[in-house]
């Protein structure tokens, strides 16, 4: 099992926080989501890490550099990071050449989430937190859609009929096999010059092709970090239910 983290963009709504700094470079409870992302790797056994860069990507480089753990840690550049986070999906195709935890970077999660999905009985799996109802106002989060027990969407755009729904926690279990579908899918949207697309909304053809399971995740502690409240929020409420679910 190898992993990609997706860690090229800007992400302008927490520059007030962040300054100038790439998102999975914010620090929680003194640990960069980054570093935790890296930890949590590992100790799963995963054999190859790349990271999607662009903006800022010397800073996300340096922190590697000082990591010490032992897993190989490759970089491919996304040099339209300012666009939609399909850019970075499609610039990290060549890494897709095994089993893949494809992971947004901007995400606080207990270890037991990722072991949930790497060690999934399903070849392709989302996580799902099936907890959290989608607010018809904002439509900020981004769901996972099932139907007849197969994921059938990934968007905020909800449809009319589905049988289960739950808030998606950003990462996807990828089989090797499969690697191809999920690439067709993202080309025929780039071929479009749908470059501000979420790499998310990319992936329809390939729910359509290609049975994607689902772990549900529903009450362990996690969040997804966009905006100054979030890092308010998984600095004091997230982070330290991490401690009543038995690890860090």
């Amino acid at each position: 099992m190898n992993a990609v983290i997706l860690a090229a963009g800007v992400g302008r709504r927490l520059h007030v926080l962040t300054q100038h700094h790439p998102k999975c470079l914010l620090s929680i409870g003194g640990k960069t989501l980054l570093i935790r992302y890296l930890d949590s790797l590992t100790t799963l056994g995963v054999s190859r890490i790349t990271i999607v860069v662009g903006y800022k990507q010397e800073l996300i480089r340096k922190a590697v550099a000082e990591w010490e753990g032992s897993v190989p840690v490759h970089f491919l550049v996304n040099d339209d990071y300012a666009r939609g986070s399909i850019v970075s999906l499609w610039v990290a195709r060549t890494a897709l050449d095994d089993d893949t935890v494809i992971m947004d970077a901007d995400v606080l999660f207990h270890p037991t989430i990722l072991e949930r999905l790497v060690k999934s009985c399903y070849p392709n799996a989302l996580l799902m937190d099936e907890s959290v109802v989608q607010d018809p106002e904002t439509r900020e989060e981004c769901m996972v859609v099932v139907q007849q027990g197969r994921v059938i969407a990934l968007s905020k755009q909800m449809p009319d009929t589905y049988d289960d729904a739950g808030e998606s926690v950003g990462f996807l279990k990828l089989s090797g096999n499969d690697a191809p579908s999920l690439l067709q899918s993202v080309e025929k949207r780039i071929s479009q010059g749908l470059l501000d697309m979420e790499h998310e909304d990319a992936l329809r053809d390939f729910f359509r092709s290609t049975t994607v399971g689902v772990e549900k995740i529903g009450g362990l502690p996690w969040i997804e970090i966009d905006f100054p409240e979030d890092v308010a929020r998984a600095q004091n409420d997230v982070l330290p239910k991490f401690s009543e679910h038995g690890r860090e």
